[in-house]
């Protein structure tokens, strides 16, 4: 039975292999595509049929890019949104989060369905309201207008509050016992603690403000003001557009979230794993 088992088995795992290996090349196909426009001529970028590998490759693309647009002043405004963004998150959502999980207070349930009905509504209804928001606040064409109405989130409330209610109670009561406070024990217990689902909330985070495109282009049309997503959009021209220049650019702008992610996958499986395993 033992060979019968294995003959059977192996086939599935054979199958379950090629499925994986079609979906991998799926998913990076269109990045290999990337890389490869970024070292074509323009000629060739737009040539039909398509020429997969250039003829002879072209550096240049990466040095026109800087020469084209204002690429360093994008990167630094683009890090300077990223950093404040997420520890502003990381905050915010953290206190609501142990607020929601630990603290016992009227309406507590009825308040957490309100806020993850937020959810059921796209993000585009809240666009013109922010807008007008940030008009009143004189904040247009500035970093604030981008990094404010991006500091809390509804999701990472949801992902730490499920993260905390993992924890156990015992360390709780031992903290109220020796005299803490609320706010003590979700700083200097709690917050340790949830380490692996604050990491994988600033993955998140940082992935979702870095390839944030509508809000910018919404509140900025400054280039001194704009992040990498806007200001490579600018390179798209309504009848022309130098494939091989955006190309580059773009290859340029995603290296630092494929770098960061493959140093925190770990972290981030592990966060999402466990932040998920209770209600």
């Amino acid at each position: 039975m033992s060979g019968k088992a294995a003959s059977i088995k192996r086939p599935r795992n054979i199958l379950i292999h090629v499925i994986l290996i079609i979906g991998a090349l799926s998913m990076i196909t269109p990045f290999l595509w990337m890389v490869l426009t970024s070292l074509k001529t323009f000629g060739e970028s737009t040539q039909v049929p398509p020429v997969i590998i250039p003829s002879k490759l072209k550096w240049s693309n990466f040095t026109e890019i800087f020469v084209t647009l204002p690429f360093l002043k994008f990167y630094w405004n683009t890090i300077l949104t990223t950093i404040f963004k997420t520890l502003g998150q990381l905050l915010f959502c953290s206190l609501a989060a142990y607020a929601f999980a630990r603290i016992n207070f009227p309406g507590r349930n009825l308040l957490f369905i309100l806020l993850l009905s937020i959810l059921m509504v796209p993000s585009q209804a809240y666009i013109i309201p922010q807008y007008l928001i940030m008009v009143k606040l004189g904040w247009l064409n500035s970093l604030q207008a981008l990094i404010v109405p991006g500091i809390t989130s509804v999701f990472g409330t949801f992902l730490l509050r499920q993260f905390f209610m993992t924890l156990p109670s015992e360390l709780e009561d031992a903290a109220k016992l020796d005299g803490c406070n609320h706010f003590q024990i979700y700083w200097k217990i709690m917050l340790p603690l949830a380490k692996p689902g604050l990491i994988a909330h600033a993955i998140f985070t940082i992935l979702w403000c870095w390839n944030d495109l509508m809000w910018p282009l919404i509140v900025n049309n400054s280039p001194d003001q704009m992040p990498l997503s806007a200001g490579l959009a600018s390179l798209q021209g309504q009848f022309l557009t130098n494939f091989p220049v955006l190309m580059a650019g773009s290859l340029l702008a995603s290296w630092p979230m494929i770098i960061m992610f493959i140093f925190l996958q770990k972290h981030f499986v592990e966060g999402i794993a466990i932040s998920g395993t209770k209600g």
